[in-house]
């Protein structure tokens, strides 16, 4: 099981340019019901934007702070894996680094956007699966 299995069932990744205001950034995020964009600046990713950076940006700065630049608040140091990456090497690795969102990235390019929810979703329709056969072969046995 790897991301890529899960990428299968995922549409078009929403993101960001990093000179986009924070007000565009909040406006995207409530509009397509998500909670994280990748930052993209020439096909690579450069940094991520979460709803709680915007919220504690506003939370320090006050209102003003929505016309800023996304470069200026974004997270830089982004985490990122590749599409042959085992799904629970990923939960494991987002567990350990205490993150949500992790970018999919093949020869430098992002190809893909997974969240935990996407991760843990995939795990437990995995294990449900496997009991219902387990349940079939017994019952047939």
């Amino acid at each position: 099981m790897t991301i890529a299995a899960i990428l299968n069932g995922k549409g078009q990744v929403i993101s960001i340019g990093p000179d986009a205001s924070l007000q565009q950034a909040a406006a995207l995020l409530a509009e397509r019901r998500i909670g994280c964009l990748p930052v993209i600046d020439g096909g690579e990713v450069v940094g991520m934007l979460s709803e709680r950076d915007i919220v504690r940006c506003v939370a320090q700065r006050g209102a003003e702070a929505l016309d800023k630049p996304v470069r200026e608040l974004m997270t830089s140091q982004v985490v990122t894996v590749g599409p042959d990456l085992a799904v629970i090497t990923a939960l494991s690795l987002m567990t350990k680094r205490r993150i949500r969102h992790l970018p999919v990235v093949e020869g430098g390019k992002l190809t893909g956007f997974v969240s935990i929810g996407d991760l843990v979703k995939y795990r437990i329709d995995r294990i449900e699966a496997e009991a219902a056969a387990m349940r079939d072969y017994i019952q047939n046995a």
